[in-house]
């Protein structure tokens, strides 16, 4: 009976052992080397909860121009960044129309986001 209790112990690891050391010379656990993901999960959530807040805002209080500029600037359709002179191109506007149109978009939804917040 004890050989079975023992083999079932021998597969068993425990956080608290040192499983080597560091430059220092202080032994190291296997649980100050392991991530703490339930903060990541929580700050992951987060940051998709604001998205999801901006993306609200922008539907709601930009216009389609603006929105557009947004959208193309940050990358915000696919991913893929683009300069003020592209989307100037893109749009058959001047560059510097286009960096109106950027601030004054980025104004609104500091506005719009500060206010729901309460500040």
């Amino acid at each position: 009976m004890t050989i079975r209790a023992g083999k079932k112990k021998q597969n068993e690891v425990s956080l608290q052992e040192p499983i080597g050391v560091d430059k220092e010379g202080n032994e190291i656990a296997l649980i100050d080397i392991m991530s703490n993901d339930g903060e990541s999960v929580l700050e992951e959530v987060a940051l998709k909860m604001q998205v999801k807040k901006l993306y609200t805002k922008m539907k709601h209080v930009l216009k389609n121009r603006e929105k557009l500029v947004l959208q193309l600037r940050y990358g915000l359709l696919n991913g893929h960044i683009k300069t003020q002179r592209e989307i100037a191109q893109q749009l058959g506007i001047s560059r510097s129309y286009v960096s109106r149109i950027e601030k004054k978009a980025v104004k609104k939804l500091c506005k719009e986001l500060k206010a729901e917040d309460g500040l």
